[in-house]
């Protein structure tokens, strides 16, 4: 049975042959790690091996975890960097704005506006990414390319926020070269946005099963959890 350091270096080595195919500095490329549904141990046993950001879907159990594991961590430890990745409702969003570092999932003004004025002043910005539904899937959150740039410049202007790019989750699809062109859609966004002025830095897109066309694509960041921590239960 494998363990949690074991998987992460599986994981820091397939994104290390990404990059090097696609002639990339590794450096370049954060890993996420996707704790949702595992236990605060999980994510000490995580940091142990070197692993600092971690993304979190619910907002009350995420919270509750990163309290926990601030308890708990051994003395000199670094301090996790927690991500808010999954669809924000505004009733969220006190908590979010008051525990995490980062939040994923904005596709909609009224919660952009809620996490700035919920952010207490003595915390640094809330680093955010913008959620984009690139391909349109009826059901998903994101908001639409369309409107995209409208959402852009106004979570930009908005104090207590700082935007650092998209994040998405496309459709799966099999084969590299599908995964990869799905992929693209989103970095064209990325692009445009920095076009009209925006100084974004980080593009959050691919998991377990597709980070490597996610990496050729140009990601930023990847989401792994099954592949980190294992199935859920």
């Amino acid at each position: 049975m494998t363990t949690i350091p074991d998987n992460l270096q599986v994981v820091r080595d397939r994104m290390a042959r990404a990059c090097d195919r696609s002639g990339r500095d590794v450096n370049e490329v954060t890993l996420l790690a996707v704790s949702k549904t595992f236990g605060p141990q999980a994510v000490v046993e995580a940091v142990g091996a070197g692993q600092q950001a971690f993304g979190e879907n619910y907002v009350q159990e995420g919270v509750d975890k990163l309290l926990t594991v601030r308890e708990i961590l051994p003395a000199g430890s670094v301090a996790p960097v927690w991500h808010c990745i999954g669809p924000l409702q505004s009733n969220k969003t006190r908590l979010v704005a008051s525990h995490f570092d980062w939040v994923q999932s904005v596709d909609r003004l009224k919660i952009a506006q809620r996490l700035s004025e919920q952010r207490p002043a003595g915390l640094p910005p809330l680093q955010v990414c913008i959620q984009v539904n690139a391909d349109g899937g009826v059901n998903k959150s994101g908001v639409a390319p369309d409107g995209l740039p409208a959402l852009a410049d106004a979570v930009a202007a908005l104090p207590s926020l700082s935007l650092r790019g998209l994040m998405s989750i496309p459709d799966p699809v099999e084969g590299f070269g599908a995964q990869r062109a799905a992929f693209l859609r989103v970095r064209d966004l990325y692009d445009m946005l920095r076009a009209r002025g925006h100084a974004l830095d980080t593009l959050s897109m691919g998991m377990s099963d597709d980070l490597e066309a996610a990496v050729d694509a140009g990601a930023t960041m990847v989401r792994v959890g099954r592949a980190i921590f294992g199935n859920r239960g």
